[in-house]
């Protein structure tokens, strides 16, 4: 738009000009004043190609090694010679191979946001910890040796001998092609260089090989000298009240900065846009500076208003974002919002439309209702899921539309749009989830208690109703009836089955209300006996007991023993001497002998595993149901039960109260005739996929029996090769939607091959929902001398015969008394002709069929499914199992499970929806197969939500989205005057330019206002990708800048950082607490700093669940003495900790701390596995939280960790005074050095009330 007046008639530009030669008089000489505010972090400026790279990474290893390769292909010489901006278009080209187009979005505004330069900076922190080699730009870490000689790598790795290798991290890149080499070698060296090409090189050899695992890590030997720009914070102007202030009145000479009128480009000041002006009229570019300065300062000044006046301020500015169009909304929403209160006097004029008013009234009574939400508060909502907006951070909702967008991109690529797209979208697989449980009703089981008969129970009450009544939250109702059956599955060897079971001795003798069951996972072998393992020493010893002495005494026989045995492997010694101190008089051959009457648990306890499908130990279950595996440790066992119990109570109590379940029922056969409860439970199925294949691709078919084209292609597409490729048996020939797709993989030349399909075709003849297709993972030799190749009969029997038939003659095929007639010669292939099949016919395909398929077919279990040849396992609806243990059993029951499983885990709801679209027959199994695997992959287990409302005629913006492309359903509840508004509306607006984003804005206001709704200018800065200069060098980065600001009001510039940095001003020339712009030259420029990221963290004593008060925790390095240190407070066991990129090392204080605690255990640490020291990476913007649990040393138990003051007043408030007072009761106190951060960073004060307030 040309010169344009937003409130008074258009003006032509002559009448402007002589306007302007008319005021020039008045118009003194100035320079508009601004402030401008940047951030940036303490870390030195990273590469984009290494933050490209860790993208990539955060997509897949694939992705991330792909990169790489096209990266190392270049010359580096050429590189280290282009532009910013070159390489930043070389890197999208590059990344164009491995992303999609909305990815490669998200890639840009992560590069914006330099939000993977904190992960690079990570890999660096860990080179220089270790010590890069005298003058290497790139070396390698072999087991403690360095070099950037690539003469000396092989003859390094040959002298590793048994020397400890480093730790391996689940972020770590290793390369993809390892044929089994264990020794390590980790590149540290910089992308694009030409020494990481030498070394790189040569390490893919090696690894190839099989010589070695290969991981890099970046390491750049000359950072840059500029730090790193950041964004993605907001900064305030708030207007100051000076009643009781002092502001400071010195005036600092200097400190102009120059305006850069380009800024300026589509600014409107009263009507005038000078850009536009400068462009027609060069020659007056003076005047025209002089009469924006004019207007601006006559227009910035702010005026008191009435009351009357302020009655509907936010509804007049709800009407000015109503009445722009679609395309200039948001833009009007985040220029009222941001600068309202220079905005205000121009918005009282503005007349509401009552049909608005009305609407937004009705509405509030919906948000109010459903939503929780009152007028002038905010809700925000992304497909549904809602995001705090307090607390909210750009980096957050990416995370979440990154999420968002694999399950959208696939949804559309497989041909959903709109409406259906969404509903797909919407299902939560992880909703009425019903836990499966094992059927206990088994011999093995050896019951300790019985509370419904024993003695030590008659005291309490023993009806079903008393289940009804009401109980303290938390505690557990001591009812003489067996509602909860703790059942032990322990290998009695194990150090974790020694802690669990002590636990349940524990549990009997503190009298708690569950009924406690004990199996043993011990050698059932006939020929092995307990003089032989002690393992079987211990069952017949708990035989002998439990019937001599009761089940107590068996189990106390046992944690004697234990008690013994101490941190010692157990021997038959130690278990035949404490038996022979107990009961003397028995002879040790009787009881322990390859005679022994008592080895009825041994034989029963082989019988239940085998049945049951447990392989895992040790295992825990509550009434059949599987203990989640994070319970089954000393810390967390007893939390992990009480849980279980009180989430298995409700069920329990509506049974009784509806009179399903009372006196006269066995409460065990109630338990376990319940639909859940099922003969077998596999943990391999119930542990969830492996790995979930994308099925999504759509690739030319045809290809499934060409070998050369297929070895060519990238894992998703040999996926879609595959998918169209395979050849579907199921029970009968209609149209119907089949719910679950399964694959069989395996080697059916085998023995064990023919079993797993055989037992998938049983189970095919009693399920209607089930379809099943063969994958052959044959290994070369197994068919050398074989009269039939089992593996070529079922590919071609599925691939030319009728359903029925090929499933009648695969059945055979795999059907083991067929089999060993074929290879003996006593049948050939004809002889299993079914009624029906043409045989001379299928004989020439047999006969003419080429092993291109069988290739393919190894390939694809290889490449994807990570399967070595002859491994078994099952793809089912795309996610995979496996590949099993060559004597791993996967029977009927194992199948029935699997489809119910699956079903549950959406396929219901997935297949209820493609039935409502009308999708039949193969397209729509198809379907459901692949959107089930999509979902699935990316967990959107998120609730959803949408959005109530009584009208959206004349309060709603909507911003429609090109209905072309999957589009983001972005729903917001915001009031135009409120700081929700302030901060949404750079972030839609920057969304909006790289998404497809369908925006609905409902307008949330206040009404009748006493006072002025907001008293702050804002800037949210945000970027929607990087910026570079006209010569392709980057930009100095994004800031944050305030034009047209009052002069004679006492400003206070504050930041806004996300709640996990810690940020400090570094530079400003003017007291940012009391800016007053008529005093100012030219600008306020103020530069502030990231110091430090925050970890936080829980601490808990793990024997008396209490915080240990005052205990104190350091952060640090291997090789480096403390970097930060902190102290647990008294509420809520809450520390934190600040940090910078890097892998740092958690550890207790050196003084009373070390001295009486212990580290016990750590949960959401980055410590790799069989690491001892407690390690904690910060590699990203984000916040982090850990949890820690401590126990006091042996013969400390009783040592207080702080000494008690008289003036104690304990609780939260006691806690800070006197950590911030200090103790002179020990050494360590005189130190006068503060421990933890000071409250008035508010941070620790903040952060804790804010945990307070959600108890």
């Amino acid at each position: 738009m040309a010169a344009s007046i937003r409130y008074k008639p258009m003006m032509s530009v002559i009448k402007c000009l002589l306007v302007l030669l008319f005021i020039d008089i008045y118009v003194v000489e100035a320079k508009p004043k601004h402030v401008s505010v940047h951030l940036d972090a303490k870390w030195n400026n990273t590469p984009m190609i290494l933050e490209a790279s860790e993208f990539l990474a955060s997509e897949g290893n694939d992705d991330f090694w792909g990169f790489v390769t096209k990266v190392n292909e270049l010359n580096p010489g050429l590189l280290a010679e282009e532009t910013d901006e070159a390489i930043y278009h070389m890197v999208q080209k590059f990344s164009s191979r491995f992303l999609s187009p909305m990815m490669q979005n998200f890639m840009k505004m992560f590069l914006s946001l330099r939000a993977y330069s904190p992960t690079v900076q990570m890999y660096q922190q860990m080179a220089v910890d270790i010590g890069p080699p005298k003058g290497c730009k790139a070396f390698v870490y072999i087991h403690g040796e360095k070099t950037c000689d690539v003469n000396k790598i092989e003859k390094l790795v040959k002298d590793v001998g048994d020397r400890e290798g480093p730790p391996v991290f689940k972020f770590d890149h290793i390369y993809p092609v390892n044929k089994g080499g264990n020794t390590i070698v980790i590149l540290y060296g910089q992308l694009g260089s030409e020494e990481f090409q030498t070394l790189h090189n040569k390490l893919v050899e090696m690894s190839t090989a099989g010589d070695i695992v290969y991981i890099y890590r970046h390491f750049i030997m000359n950072p840059s000298t500029t730090a790193t720009r950041l964004s993605g914070y907001g900064v305030e102007l708030a207007i100051k009240s000076t009643e009781y202030k002092a502001k400071d009145d010195t005036k600092v000479e200097g400190g102009e900065a120059n305006v850069d009128e380009e800024e300026d480009a589509d600014e409107d000041i009263e009507g005038f846009v000078f850009s536009t002006l400068r462009e027609r009229h060069q020659d007056l570019k003076d005047d025209l500076k002089k009469f924006k300065t004019y207007l601006m300062e006559s227009s910035t000044e702010l005026e008191a208003f009435k009351v009357w006046q302020l009655q509907d301020l936010g509804l007049q500015a709800a009407q000015k974002v109503v009445s722009a169009s679609p395309e200039d909304s948001l833009t009007v929403l985040e220029e009222i919002s941001q600068n309202f209160p220079s905005m205000a006097r121009s918005l009282v004029k503005t007349s509401v439309d009552d049909k608005m008013k009305k609407e937004i009234e009705k509405n509030q009574q919906y948000f109010e209702n459903y939503h929780g939400i009152g007028p002038g508060e905010s809700g925000l909502y992304v497909n549904g899921i809602g995001l705090d907006m307090d607390i909210y951070d750009i980096f957050t909702m990416l995370d979440i539309m990154k999420s968002e967008a694999k399950v959208m991109e696939g949804l559309f690529a497989l041909g959903f749009k709109g409406e259906d797209l969404y509903r797909l979208l919407q299902i939560d697989i992880d909703s009425n989830k019903q836990d499966f449980a094992l059927d206990i009703r088994h011999s093995a089981i050896q019951f300790i208690n019985d509370l419904e008969n024993d003695n030590k129970y008659k005291g309490w009450p023993s009806s079903t109703r008393d289940m009804l009544r009401p109980t303290y939250p938390g505690m557990l109702r001591h009812v003489a009836k067996n509602f909860f059956n703790l059942i032990f599955v322990v290998d009695p060897l194990d150090k974790n089955s020694r802690e669990l079971l002590k636990m349940a001795e524990s549990f009997y003798v503190h009298s708690v209300p569950v009924r406690i069951g004990i199996v043993f996972s011990v050698n059932s072998d006939k020929k092995v006996s307990g003089l032989d393992d002690p393992a079987v020493a211990l069952a017949y010893a708990f035989d002998y007991i439990r019937q001599d002495d009761g089940g107590p005494k068996a189990l106390t026989f046992i944690t004697d023993v234990y008690e013994v045995a101490g941190q010692n492997d157990i021997t038959v010694d130690m278990v035949t001497n404490e038996f022979k101190s107990q009961y003397s008089d028995e002879d040790i051959d009787n009881v322990f002998g390859s005679n022994s009457e008592y080895d009825f648990v041994k034989k029963s306890c082989g019988d239940f595993l085998s049945k049951s499908g447990i392989r895992d130990f040790p295992q825990v279950m509550l009434n059949g149901k599987p203990l989640d595996k994070s319970f089954l440790n000393e810390d967390n066992f007893e939390e992990g039960v009480v849980t279980e119990i009180m989430q298995a109570t409700p069920d329990i109590q509506q049974a009784i109260y509806h009179d399903r379940l009372h006196d006269g029922h066995n409460i065990m056969e109630w338990l376990m005739e319940r639909d859940n409860v099922l003969p077998r439970l596999n943990s391999r199925i119930l542990s969830g996929p492996v790995k979930t294949l994308d099925l999504t691709e759509n690739i030319e078919s045809g290809l499934y029996e060409d070998i050369r084209t297929f070895e060519t292609l990238v894992t998703k597409d040999m996926c879609a090769v595959v998918a169209d490729g395979v050849k579907y048996l199921n029970k009968n020939d209609d149209e119907a939607i089949f719910g679950v797709s399964s694959w069989i993989v395996g080697d059916f030349n085998t023995e064990e091959g023919r079993t797993f399909a055989y037992s998938a075709l049983k189970r095919l003849k009693h399920s209607n929902d089930l379809r099943v297709a063969f994958i052959s993972n044959s290994v070369p030799t197994t068919n050398a001398d074989a009269k039939v190749d089992i593996n070529k009969a079922i590919y071609v029997a599925a691939k030319t015969l009728p359903n029925n038939l090929a499933k009648n003659f695969i059945t055979k095929l795999v059907k083991e008394d067929y089999v060993q007639e074929l290879m003996s010669g006593d049948k050939v292939l004809k002889d299993l002709e079914v009624n029906g099949m043409d045989m001379s016919s299928f004989m020439k395909s047999y006969e003419s069929q080429s092993d291109d398929y069988l290739n393919v077919q190894s390939l694809f279990t290889e490449r994807v499914l990570e399967f070595s040849a002859g491994q078994r396992g099952v793809v089912t609806n795309g996610q995979v199992l496996g590949p099993l243990k060559d004597d791993e059993e996967f029977l009927l029951e194992d199948f029935e499970l699997l489809e119910t499983f699956i079903k549950q885990r959406g396929g219901k709801k997935i297949k209820s929806e493609l039935k409502a679209m009308k999708y039949t027959g193969q397209k729509g199994s198809d379907l459901l197969m692949k959107v089930g695997g999509l979902i699935v992959s990316v967990g959107t287990s998120h609730s959803r939500k949408k959005i109530n409302y009584g009208g959206d005629r004349h309060s709603v913006v909507k911003i429609p989205g090109n209905p072309d492309s999957p589009a983001f359903q972005i729903e917001a509840i915001v009031d135009p005057a409120s700081n929700a508004a302030q901060k949404l509306s750079s972030i839609l607006i920057v969304l909006k330019e790289l998404y497809n984003v369908d925006i609905t804005l409902f307008m949330n206001c206040r009404d009748k206002l006493s006072e002025m709704p907001l008293k702050r200018y804002y800037r949210y800065v945000l970027n929607a990708e990087p910026l570079f200069k006209a010569d392709g060098s980057a930009t100095s980065g994004p800031s944050a800048k305030f034009t047209s600001l009052p002069n004679k009001s006492l400003l206070t510039l504050g930041m806004n950082p996300p709640e996990s940095w810690v940020v400090e001003a570094v530079k400003a020339q003017y007291d940012l607490d009391n800016i007053l712009l008529e005093e100012v030259k030219g600008a306020v420029t103020a530069q502030f700093d990231l110091e430090y990221l925050l970890l936080e963290g829980h601490c808990y004593d793990a024997n008396t669940g209490q915080p240990p008060r005052g205990l104190q925790f350091i952060l640090g390095t291997n090789t480096s003495d403390v970097v930060m240190d902190t102290i647990v407070m008294a509420n809520l066991g809450y520390f934190q900790l600040k940090a910078n990129p890097g892998a740092w090392t958690l550890k207790l204080r050196q003084g009373r701390s070390s001295e009486l605690y212990d580290v016990a255990s750590h949960d959401f640490t980055d410590t790799p596995e069989g690491n001892k020291d407690v390690i904690v990476t910060m590699n990203n913007l984000k916040s982090k939280s850990i949890r820690i649990k401590v126990g006091k040393k042996p013969g400390m138990e009783n040592e207080k960790l702080l000494y008690e003051s008289k003036e104690d007043e304990g609780g939260l408030w006691g806690t800070i005074s006197s950590s911030f007072g200090g103790s002179d009761k020990t050494n360590e106190d005189k130190d006068e050095t503060l421990n933890i951060f000071s409250v008035a960073s508010g941070h620790l004060y903040e952060r804790l009330l804010r945990k307070l307030e959600s108890l």
